[in-house]
């Protein structure tokens, strides 16, 4: 799939639509079949405003058009945000819930005095992934994941939050593939061009944070496997920040690491 959906010509892509809309289907009779395996009933999805959680949404509504929940769970003010989730709401035919989350958030900071700002932001989606898996559990749901590719390989996500899934439909997409499926999935524009951010505070921007962009990620990740052309595009700092992501956050794609089992013999 992945040398036939996204063709370039030097830093110029072009997609596929018939082998776009081909995996479309592979992502939604993965769903149908996971559901299946697990004796489940459909799936569950939290809803940010964003676009991966909005194609997120659209796939799995494709796949369980009356057994798929979306849920928002505002921590902080998202205004800006909620306008964009009722777009959403309209586009797909969907009606979502909202567990306020604020009043646990701030009774979780009270309890335990931590001031480090990063670890105050990773309780908000550890907080999301708990009151999704309560949800998911009382309906006999499964939790899908929004993490796309560019994501996952870079670690930029957090353990046992938005990591703590059961399902990954489309964590081998690229950025720029979700937005042209998202497209194809009646997602709206104003989601689709909207500026990347994990809301983990205010003013927070994926691409600021990363130290790159989403575009020359993409492009790393499509030549991951031809150097040569990687270093002729790519700055050399941006290929050292991404790689050093990617093996720093190793311990974020494992099961918790464990030592060798005794000998018993």
């Amino acid at each position: 799939m992945k040398t036939t959906l996204t063709k370039y010509n030097g830093r110029e892509r072009e997609f596929n639509k018939e082998i776009a809309l081909s995996y479309i289907e592979t992502i939604v009779n993965f769903l149908k079949d996971k559901v299946k395996e697990s004796n489940s009933k459909g799936l569950i999805v939290g809803i940010s405003g964003g676009i991966d959680s909005a194609l997120v949404y659209a796939l799995c509504k494709k796949a369980f058009p009356n057994d798929t929940l979306g849920v928002i769970m505002p921590i902080d003010k998202m205004d800006h945000d909620l306008v964009h989730i009722k777009e959403l709401e309209k586009s797909q035919n969907a009606k979502f819930i909202t567990v306020e989350l604020k009043n646990t958030f701030d009774s979780i900071l009270a309890a335990t005095n931590v001031e480090d700002k990063m670890s105050i932001s990773n309780i908000k989606p550890r907080l999301r992934m708990t009151t999704l898996y309560a949800l998911a559990q009382s309906k006999r749901y499964l939790v899908c994941g929004t993490d796309n590719k560019d994501e996952y390989f870079t670690g930029y996500f957090t353990k046992y939050g938005d990591g703590g899934v059961d399902l990954l439909p489309i964590v081998h997409l690229t950025k720029s593939e979700v937005k042209y499926l998202s497209e194809l999935l009646n997602v709206p524009y104003s989601i689709i061009n909207k500026k990347p951010s994990a809301g983990l505070w205010e003013g927070q921007s994926d691409e600021d944070e990363l130290g790159f962009s989403y575009d020359d990620l993409d492009f790393y990740l499509d030549h991951i496997d031809n150097n040569v052309i990687i270093n002729k595009y790519l700055d050399q700092k941006v290929i050292e920040k991404i790689e050093k992501m990617h093996k720093n956050s190793e311990h974020k794609r494992q099961s918790a690491y464990k030592p060798l089992e005794i000998n018993k013999k």
